[in-house]
């Protein structure tokens, strides 16, 4: 099984986040996600789509229509939600954009999944665990593709992959501000290695 992989850029500067992003998706990343808790992250986000038109870009941290807005006017393809927002989710399905919702509960993921999310952020990973995604997993339909952020590094990549999830959202394993590329470009290694070796 290929696993998606999503590097979350948690306070990246808009003069280094094409340099960055270049190096993810040539390490072997799927997606790249600017959380808009970042230093001016829509013009992260507008450089990244229009630098990178074929690949999946956007914005994390979305918590209301008026950014997936902001997000939509700059072409960003992509929303991450920390929490299970109908509105949010509508909002960016009218502007045709993917859509990954945060969830913690089985209320939450079929509330997500009713509204249009396109994907499933389990957060915070490290607090729900492999087996609480396994047991959450149980009771939704086969298809629906699952992400544990939060707690996912080298370390925890297999017992997530063991659950059957469908790829990882990774932050500060991937990702610090100040890294530089070839630090980054070091760890995004190891780690599609380690996902690439399940």
């Amino acid at each position: 099984m290929k696993f998606e992989m999503i590097a979350i850029l948690r306070g990246v500067q808009p003069n280094e986040v094409l340099d960055i992003a270049s190096c993810l998706f040539d390490s072997g990343f799927d997606v790249v996600e600017v959380p808009l808790n970042s230093p001016n992250a829509i013009e992260s986000v507008r450089l990244l789509s229009q630098q990178f038109p074929e690949r999946l870009v956007g914005a994390g941290t979305v918590l209301n229509n008026a950014q997936v807005n902001e997000i939509a006017k700059v072409r960003g393809r992509l929303i991450v939600t920390p929490n299970c927002n109908k509105s949010v989710i509508g909002a960016a399905k009218n502007h045709g954009i993917t859509v990954y919702s945060g969830v913690m509960t089985p209320t939450e993921c079929f509330a997500a999944l009713e509204a249009g999310a396109d994907a499933l952020k389990i957060f915070p990973g490290e607090l729900i665990g492999p087996q609480g995604v396994k047991a959450i997993k149980a009771v939704l339909p086969t298809d629906v593709k699952l992400f544990p952020v939060g707690g996912v590094s080298l370390g925890t990549i297999e017992s997530w992959a063991a659950v059957g999830v469908h790829g990882f959202g990774i932050g500060s394993s991937i990702y610090k501000p100040g890294d530089g590329v070839s630090e980054i470009q070091r760890k995004a290694s190891e780690l599609v290695k380690a996902v690439s070796s399940i």
